[in-house]
């Protein structure tokens, strides 16, 4: 059906209520961020009121239009927004903002209020993840749109601001999209050119037009408070299929207030009553704390309506493709549900039986099989895909205009890349990877904590995970980095020590509904002789004994991933001396420190000596081992030297290993 234009008169009453009630419920908190939401109402209500597509009562619907609040401070803004467009968030919710319990924290958060499609907040963020939404999207459209009817066809609107535009991952972000040609992508800058310290111009200057340009963008700028500037800029945005596209709204910060427009007080702190009142004059808004207006109820409520038209109108189509098209009605259940097979565990033990090799080999031999039983699993690598072992053999290379494949090339942007990831894992549809050293973790750690803060399913493959990378040295050689991604509460991180481990550790990730971190090794590692009592499961433990003597042991020694080969050795080594020595293998700690008592107790008894042994910094460990226990790790940077000479100058050979460990027995 054809869309009735809002009037402008009608739209800036709308933009009005936002505005209201955004500065009502940061005052209510005395707390948040008011100037924002004041400043971008015009372009935010411009664009829920004619373009967004959405179904307030199907929030999940696949076809929706993704809306991102990039610049998350003004949290406010897209609650107002929410509950105008009859989303369940009640008036209750926004007067309750920022309080304990409410659906309305102080920045936006995915999965605890409806509607909210990204947590948001850490600028560059949203306007990463919203990439990644564009590049599922295209992808998905790719594989289920026919002739007759395209079940995928919305776009991805972002509102970002100066903070998101001066992060780096914002250029990194814009640069691929750039390169992808993603005509699916808008984003609606808010130019207010106020930050926390005062203007911009305190630190920037940079032409942003013309960056835009040089990425491959459609770039307009408007007056952001001018109605009819901002519909034709999102039409003639929506209209460039070639490119992404950014409107360069220039707005007023606080916009209607006679003392803090345009001043950076506005943008973290309340107005103060009088203010508010003197605001409410200014603006001619005869209206109380809360209100909204019935004629604003009224525009919203036919937009609404308009909108469910639409919805139903998609179903009907949507009905007959389905029946129409069995194999990509099979493909559609499978990706969106994300099917795994019911013997998965078999299949990609099958993968590997047999093999040693480096845990990254082992990996990209696991994920073939993966790849060819779940149509989901896509992703690529931040340039580095020959190293990790992360291409989908037999798969076509994601390029503009050619999305039917499921090879990602990030470039050399670890930043976007982890946005982007958690982008496409937002969108649905999609079980996506991203790969990079393990080093180069740091550069994706902000996405890295909000996949875990979000609980998406974002697989990382880290390679080249120890001192064992060798020649490169201590600049690529990873010694804290493990330890550091085991803090991030909810990311799995799994450090596999073989074939039978690296295939387990894929089938956690695939059934884990949070982000994990594959930590894989660069250098070739041999199979282990297990108990003949192990059994897949117990990997999926998180930890299980691997070896272990006839009788009490005298020692426990726990290992992960390539150090667990080196704990066999030594203790063949001691058992010549009469020790007889337990080897746990510990691919995945907070996995094996959140089982029951009982089991813990079992593999690891109260009353043997403990020892861990990880290339790597020890303080994770301190649970299992104790004050009383040791340690065999890596306090310092590594060096630039062959792997095996390394081996021996920081007392990682099996000699050396079961010598430490007779001497801690013997005190």
């Amino acid at each position: 059906m054809h869309h009735i234009m809002i009037s402008s008169d009608k739209a800036r009453q709308c933009a009005d209520a936002i505005r209201f009630l955004s500065v009502d419920g940061v005052e209510k908190a005395n707390s948040g961020h008011p100037g924002l939401p004041m400043g971008a109402a015009d372009c935010a209500f411009a664009l829920w009121g004619n373009f967004l597509s959405f179904n307030p009562e199907d929030p999940e619907w696949p076809n929706r239009d993704r809306f991102i609040l990039s610049a998350g401070h003004g949290s406010m803004l897209l609650y107002s927004l929410l509950h105008l467009f009859g989303y369940d968030l009640t008036l209750d919710e926004l007067k309750n903002f920022r309080q304990w319990g409410s659906k309305t924290p102080g920045h936006p958060e995915f999965g605890h209020t409806v509607g909210v499609e990204v947590t948001t907040g850490p600028l560059g963020q949203g306007f990463a993840n919203g990439v990644g939404m564009a590049i599922a999207s295209k992808m998905a459209g790719e594989r289920f749109n026919t002739a007759d009817f395209s079940p995928i066809n919305h776009m991805v609107y972002a509102l970002v601001g100066d903070g998101d535009l001066q992060e780096g991952i914002s250029y990194e972000a814009a640069a691929l999209a750039g390169h992808l040609k993603l005509g699916n992508l808008v984003y609606i800058y808010d130019s207010n050119r106020i930050t926390i310290e005062g203007k911009t111009d305190l630190a920037w200057s940079e032409n942003i037009a013309g960056r835009f340009g040089a990425c491959g963008w459609q770039v307009q700028e408007i007056d952001g408070h001018n109605y009819e500037q901002i519909i034709a800029a999102i039409a003639a945005a929506k209209a460039d299929k070639g490119r992404p596209s950014i409107i360069i709204a220039t707005t007023h910060i606080a916009f209607g207030s006679p003392k803090c427009q345009d001043s950076s007080g506005a943008h973290g702190s309340p107005l103060g009553k009088d203010e508010i009142a003197a605001t409410r004059a200014n603006l001619g808004w005869q209206h109380g704390l809360f209100e909204i207006p019935n004629d604003v109820r009224d525009a919203c409520q036919l937009r609404i309506d308009e909108l469910k038209q639409n919805y139903s109108s998609w179903q009907r189509g949507f009905a007959v493709w389905h029946a129409a098209n069995p194999e990509k009605s099979k493909l559609w259940d499978e990706m969106w549900h994300k099917h795994l097979p019911l013997n998965l565990s078999e299949e990609l033990l099958a993968a590997v039986a047999g093999k040693d090799g480096a845990t990254r080999a082992l990996s990209g031999a696991v994920l073939q099989k993966a790849a060819a039983l779940i149509p989901s699993l896509a992703g690529g690598s931040a340039d580095l895909s020959p190293s990790n072992n992360s291409d989908i053999k037999g798969s076509a290379s994601i390029q503009a205009g050619a999305f039917g494949g499921r090879n990602l090339h990030f470039g050399i942007r670890e930043h976007a890349m982890a946005a982007a990831v958690n982008g496409m894992a937002l969108y649905g549809c999609f079980i996506p990877y991203g790969a990079t050293f393990l080093v180069f973790s740091d550069y994706c750690r902000p996405s890295l904590r909000l996949s875990a803060l979000m609980k998406l399913q974002s697989i990382f493959i880290f390679t080249h995970d120890s001192f064992f990378v060798g020649e490169d040295g201590p600049t690529h050689q990873p010694v804290e980095h493990v330890a550091s991604l085991r803090l991030i509460p909810g990311l799995q991180v799994i450090r596999p020590a073989d074939g039978i481990e690296t295939a387990l550790a894929w089938q956690a990730a695939l059934q884990y509904s949070g982000p994990t971190a594959l930590i894989l090794t660069r250098q070739k590692l041999p199979m282990i002789a297990r108990v003949e009592s192990f059994t897949p499961a117990d990997a999926l433990k998180g930890g299980y004994i691997a070896v272990s003597p006839d009788g009490a042991p005298d020692v426990v020694v726990m290992a992960s991933g390539s150090e667990l080969h080196m704990a066999v050795e030594a203790a063949e080594i001691m058992s010549a001396s009469g020790i007889k020595s337990r080897i746990v293998s510990i691919p995945c700690l907070e996995t094996f420190l959140s089982q029951p008592a009982d089991y813990l107790r079992e593999v690891l008894p109260t009353a043997v000596p403990r020892v861990a042994i990880e290339a790597g910094r020890g303080e994770s460990w301190g649970r299992l081992i104790g004050c009383d226990g040791l340690f065999i790790g890596i306090e310092h940077f590594g060096a630039s030297a062959p792997d095996k000479v390394l081996a021996e100058k920081f007392g990682f050979t099996a000699p050396q290993v079961a010598e430490r460990i007779a001497a801690f027995l013997k005190k």
